[in-house]
């Protein structure tokens, strides 16, 4: 009972921070007879910009500080073929998560997949430490969440949110995160045996993997922008984007968008890159809609 009190005051201590920031930190619309600015503004979905401006440089500075030099480090000490086991280990981790998006979206292929990676990568791949269904299956790893789960389902993306740590969102995305920590076997493997520290680790291990992967493409992504907060703004939305509609891997659109010919070295404006859909969930969304 003390614990869930606990979780309560904070979760009202959070809620009002969130009110004052919320009253502090909405944008101004622009004149409405300036058709421009109006659409600029109704594209950007960003409301709320100057707060999320303020948590991206707050975020921003984290990574400077502490997750960039951890993933430096991090390449440094590990080789390539280690750095591919612990990325196998912990997509293989998050595999129950894919496979009940899988079904609750009704991809049931995708599903079949899913649960036959974990079974190969689980036993063949030495706890997952090797993508074996990959390599001598041909069964590729795939990502879904619940917030694409929302998406398929019908419901709006909701406004841009930029939140301290987790960065990049939305209020669909965010509750979507909810969901899956909640349908995460290892959530209650931690809470049931108080060994709430494999989550936490697996999540930190996870992150300064992907930040090492991607510390060359970020900073040419960061090196080629007029303005970095517009431009992560605009690359998280058509991730998600194109994750809904099961295109490109994210990391594969990051290094597109880092291409000399996408964002010149001299500042120019990055165009716009519209993600085709793949038929089968474009036609989900359809129905939906």
């Amino acid at each position: 009972m003390s614990r869930l009190m606990t979780i309560a005051k904070s979760t009202l201590k959070a809620s009002a921070i969130a009110t004052v920031l919320l009253a502090a930190g909405c944008a101004t619309p622009p004149d409405p007879s300036d058709d421009v600015a109006v659409q600029a503004f109704n594209e950007a979905n960003d409301p709320l910009e100057p707060m999320n401006r303020y948590f991206f440089e707050v975020n921003h500075g984290l990574d400077e500080l502490l997750f960039k030099p951890f993933a430096g480090y991090y390449n440094i000490a590990l080789p390539d073929p280690a750095k591919d086991s612990v990325r196998s280990f912990v997509r293989n981790l998050r595999t129950p998560v894919i496979l009940f998006n899988d079904l609750f979206q009704g991809e049931g292929g995708r599903a079949g997949d899913t649960a036959a990676r974990f079974a190969i990568n689980t036993t063949l791949g030495i706890g997952g430490l090797f993508d074996v269904a990959d390599w001598w299956f041909g069964m590729p790893y795939h990502d879904e969440d619940f917030g694409q789960t929302l998406a398929v389902w019908g419901a709006d993306e909701g406004i841009y949110l930029h939140l301290p740590l987790l960065g990049p969102s939305n209020p669909r995305d965010a509750s979507g995160k909810l969901v899956d920590y909640v349908l995460d076997p290892l959530t209650w493997v931690g809470y049931v045996y108080n060994v709430s520290w494999i989550n936490t680790t697996r999540f930190a291990v996870e992150g300064i993997d992907t930040r090492a992967r991607n510390l060359e493409t970020i900073a040419e992504l960061q090196k080629g922008s007029v303005d970095f907060y517009a431009t992560i703004r605009s690359l998280y939305r058509q991730h998600r984007n194109d994750a809904i509609k099961n295109g490109e891997d994210p990391e594969a659109v990051l290094s597109q968008l880092t291409n000399d010919d996408m964002i010149p070295a001299d500042g120019d404006e990055m165009p716009i890159i519209v993600a085709q859909p793949v038929p089968e969930k474009a036609d989900q969304l359809s129905e939906a809609n």
